[in-house]
């Protein structure tokens, strides 16, 4: 039969597409879910008043004329959905893309089993395939797939968001006018569940079955699906598993799967309590924690309390002396694995006859330890308990106090089994690749001394009291061809043989009394040795690795590991080279990125590098807020260094007298500094020692690591700095911009001399740093300000400036600015307003018109410039543009809509165009003409002069 899986086989192909379309499909969903428009969520007040009338859920397709009359009525609302509509459409498109294609997929997937059902692939049936073992996991994880896509959405994305944003993409898009859209079905699909992800929040009725069903699916199908679940190890696992208390581990994959599928048949849940507790009692006998994919994990405790068979079937679980029973043996676990581990990781341990000799006993460690991990950390974890819950809260008071649970120890244990697995796989894959060479070099060395000892008895090659024996030179030359003869294709027969010819060795040297010649001992020794060797050997095995690779999974913790971020990180403070075992443990959580690529993989998809991009980018950005400390730290230090020169070190003059000597030497302070240019360098070292590493498909540099979390640490103190430090009182009496901007002077200036300290401890360009980050926080601080000018606004996605890696923080505005930069400049117009201020061309500076004094000079914009630099001076003058034409255009609408449409006002303008003509002429009884047409038009004026003062200031 044709391998299920071959490309000529259509019914496997066609499957297999489904299944790797779903997993990009969860890729693209948690990767969107992160760029959820925040004005969707309608959460603050002034966002409900501004876009209210234009933002709204599946009530709109009850009425749209109304919705649509409502906009139609208010011009400023129409402007205002146009304006929404350009800023928002292309992530508006993306998103109902990825709701599309979850509707597309079960479409395919249920087109698939009628195709199945009516014999379009021959020979193929529903049965067929799910006796075959692709077929078999293929269909359960389609379902499956199909299941975690629907949580994800209703997890990641609110109902009430979903529904906000399918109708603005159907008011906006083309979507309705097309005939073969399927918006209905999609909003029918995901119509709000009012299920929300808030702690505290009450689960819906009905949920998630009622969401499960809203695409009906053959019930056969889900049935023998489940069927295949309950009963059948699909993956083969358990042989990964020999010990009977690892079997939930070794099945935890499925029993996830089976959690996921058991909601599109909600009836064994309520009802069925024979198949419930058949359930409990294989997959759930020591654990209620799993985690369903990609590290969502599930509390069984509150995901089952609704449904009666399976509550009941949990009780046994939860029986408090069987947590108990649990909880101790991990504990006992955790106690005799750790000085284990430490004992394997010691310096020179592992070594290669160790690791040959003790394979079994290895892989066993590692499966103990891994187990222990998971089920710590599952059963631990604050995600996983409602802490709402009375019954939760017991369940995991009991949980930690009985495994006497210490984060700290868990995290050291996972540490050292990471590490410990990562030399075992580095020194086993070296011995693979040399295992051929290694067998024959020692088969030849055997041969060779069978055939030395062959001519020993043959009389002619002198050794020391050997008499000549031709049967003995006879059997040694035999012995010689049988091990030349030894075949390494045939591993099992080549080991078998291997075997007779040690014990052969052995008895020769017993009936021929050739104990007493130490030289022939020696060689037989040497030759038994070497055929030892041939045999472990061709016992290094690639299913090793394999075992390896499962048993070391750590897909479950890709969200959990989050809670130990702040124990990595302050043992990364307290000692630096920690990194290098932290290395390990990046890697074996880099494993978990084989669950949703495998499959992407076999179907030689397209999606395969976006999907690995995104899920190496989000192990990418967790290594970096791990590593963060290391720059955190590093400017702590720093401050206190630029402290300590600035107010304590003195400046050693040129010349200076003996005596005084004692005086500037300040041993303790020059000390203190060293000490802490030293701890900075040692921060440095702790980093670089990580090695480039490969998590994923993104190759991680430790020296571009450390420049990055620099410039990020740098960018996060100015742009706080900036924020803080020019936030002006308009009532303060004189102005506080002079005084604010010294201040930011000397602050910025403070950076800028620690930076030119610190670069050449950690061989980074200080300069080029300073001068790129600086200007990278104006100038999107100035496009943020322009923003408020602009209908298409630059989102921070979009912005040239804006970056993922080292992002550029964004604060909460404290008055009409969005940030530092327009606050500067209108502080800046406020002190210089023409009705107040006069402006003395010769002087260079502004003076108050009431009081006559100084207001400012022209040494305000050298404190500019030596605040934020010519980028800044470059900023305020992009800004100041916008400003006037926005007040240009200000002006203009006003005279369209008030003077132009006075046709009072329009005569009197013609009437005083035909008295002033000829232009180049003098204008008769001019007096009276001008009088009379500014006194005439008198509403005007106010506005006009208040347009030419603001854009004459603004240009000043």
């Amino acid at each position: 039969m044709v391998d299920f899986l071959a490309e000529n086989n259509l019914c496997g192909q066609a499957i297999l597409r489904i299944v790797s379309r779903g997993n990009a499909i969860i890729a693209e969903l948690l990767r969107l879910s992160d760029f959820i428009p925040a004005v969707f969520r309608l959460k603050d007040k002034s966002d409900q008043q501004k876009y209210g009338d234009i933002i709204c859920d599946f009530s709109y397709f009850k009425g749209p004329e109304y919705y649509e009359g409502k906009l139609e009525a208010k011009p400023e609302l129409q402007d205002l959905d146009e304006e929404f509509r350009e800023n928002n459409i292309e992530i508006l498109s993306r998103f109902y893309l990825a709701f599309e294609s979850v509707h597309k997929y079960i479409v395919d997937l249920i087109r698939y089993l009628d195709d199945l059902h009516e014999g379009v692939y021959i020979q193929q049936t529903l049965e067929t395939v799910l006796l075959n073992e692709d077929g078999k996991q293929l269909l359960c994880e389609a379902l499956y797939l199909y299941g975690v896509m629907l949580l994800v959405i209703d997890q990641k994305i609110e109902g009430e968001v979903r529904e906000r944003m399918l109708v603005s993409y159907y008011r906006y898009s083309a979507a309705r006018s097309s005939a073969d859209s399927n918006m209905d079905d999609i909003c029918k699909l995901l119509r709000s569940t009012g299920y929300s992800s808030q702690p505290g929040a009450r689960r819906p009725a009905n949920y998630p079955e009622s969401y499960f069903q809203r695409v009906p699916i053959s019930n056969t199908f889900i049935s023998m699906v489940i069927g295949r679940l309950r009963s059948d190890d699909i993956y083969n696992q358990v042989s990964a598993y020999p010990l009977p208390e690892h079997r939930s581990t070794a099945l935890a994959n499925q029993a996830a799967m089976l959690y996921v599928c058991l909601y599109f048949s909600p009836s064994i849940l309520q009802t069925q309590q024979a198949k419930m507790r058949e359930i409990v009692d294989k997959y759930f006998p020591d654990n209620w924690v799993i985690s369903i994919y990609m590290g969502i994990t599930v509390n069984l405790v509150e995901a089952w309390e609704p449904y009666k068979a399976a509550k009941t079937a949990l009780n046994y679980t939860l029986d408090s002396a069987n947590i108990k029973e649990q909880a101790t043996r991990y504990a006992a676990s955790m106690e005799s694995l750790r000085p284990q581990v430490q004992q394997l990781l010691k310096e020179g341990f592992l070594r290669e006859e160790i690791i040959l000799d003790n394979i079994p006993k290895l892989l066993n460690c590692l499966r103990d330890c891994n187990v222990a991990i998971r089920w710590l950390m599952l059963h631990s974890a604050e995600s996983a308990y409602d802490p709402n819950n009375k019954r939760l809260r017991q369940i995991k008071d009991q949980v930690l106090n009985d495994s006497k649970y210490n984060p700290k120890i868990l995290f050291q244990l996972l540490l050292d089994t990471a590490q410990f697995e990562f030399t075992l796989k580095e020194m086993f894959k070296q011995m693979l690749s040399e295992k051929q060479i290694k067998w024959e070099s020692y088969k030849k060395e055997g041969s060779e001394r069978m055939s030395e000892l062959a001519e020993v008895f043959s009389g002619v090659k002198p050794l020391t009291r050997v008499e000549k024996n031709e049967n003995l030179q006879a059997w040694f030359r035999e012995i010689s061809k049988q091990i030349e003869s030894l075949n390494y294709e045939d591993s099992t027969a080549a080991g078998r043989k291997t075997v007779q010819l040690i014990q052969a060795l052995i008895e020769v040297q017993e009936f021929h009394q050739l104990e007493s010649n130490l030289q022939v001992c020696q060689f037989l020794a040497d030759t038994r040795k070497f055929l030892h060797q041939m045999i472990r050997t061709i016992n290094i095995k690639e299913e090793v690795l394999i075992t390896m690779q499962i048993v070391g999974d750590l897909s479950y913790a890709w969200q959990i590991i989050d809670s130990f971020t702040s124990i990595m990180q302050e043992s990364i403070r307290v000692n630096p080279s920690m990194v290098t075992k932290l290395r390990a443990t990046f890697l074996k959580l880099a494993s978990a990125l084989d669950l949703p690529l495998l499959r992407i993989n076999q179907a030689n998809s397209a999606d395969l590098l976006s999907v690995s991009q995104f899920y190496s980018g989000e192990l990418v950005a967790y290594v970096r807020k791990v590593l963060q400390i290391i720059p955190e730290s590093m400017f702590t230090s720093l401050a206190k260094i630029i402290k300590l020169q600035i107010h304590d070190i003195m400046e050693v003059p040129t010349r200076l007298d003996k005596d005084k000597l004692k005086d500037y030497s300040q041993l303790g302070a020059r000390y203190e500094v060293a000490k802490l240019t030293h701890d900075i360098s040692i921060f440095t070292e702790g980093i670089l020692m990580m090695k480039t590493t490969l998590v994923g498909i993104i190759q991680v540099d430790p020296k571009q690591l450390l420049e990055d979390g620099i410039r990020k640490e740098l960018v996060k103190r100015v742009a706080y700095a900036l924020h803080k430090g020019l936030i002006f009182n308009p009532k303060a009496k004189p102005s506080e911009l002079m005084p604010k901007l010294k201040e930011m002077a000397a602050t910025m200036d403070g950076f800028y001399r620690s930076f030119e300290y610190i670069q050449d401890y950690v061989s980074i360009y200080g300069l080029k740093i300073w001068q790129e980050e600086v200007s990278r926080i104006i100038n999107y601080n100035v496009e943020q300000e322009c923003n408020s000018f602009l209908r298409t606004k630059i989102q921070d996605w979009q912005s040239v400036h804006q970056s993922t890696h080292i992002p550029i923080p964004k604060f909460p505005s404290v008055d009409e600015s969005a940030t530092f930069i327009g606050r500067l400049c209108r502080e800046i117009l406020r002190i210089t307003d023409p009705k107040v201020t006069c402006y003395i061309d010769q002087m260079n500076t502004w003076y108050d018109l009431k009081s006559h004094q100084e207001v400012t000079n022209n040494r305000l914009f050298s404190e500019i410039q030596s605040t934020l630099g010519t980028f800044g001076l470059n900023g305020l003058d992009r800004l100041l543009c916008f400003m006037i034409v926005k007040e240009l255009q200000n002006f203009l609408t006003m005279l369209q809509k008030t003077i132009l449409k006075d046709k009072a006002v329009v005569d009197i303008f013609k009437a005083m165009l035909g008295a002033v003509n000829p232009v180049q002429g003098i204008v008769a009884n001019a007096s009276k003409v001008y009088s009379s047409a500014v006194a005439k038009t008198q509403k005007i004026w106010c506005a006009y002069s208040e347009a030419i003062m603001k854009v004459s200031a603004s240009r000043h």
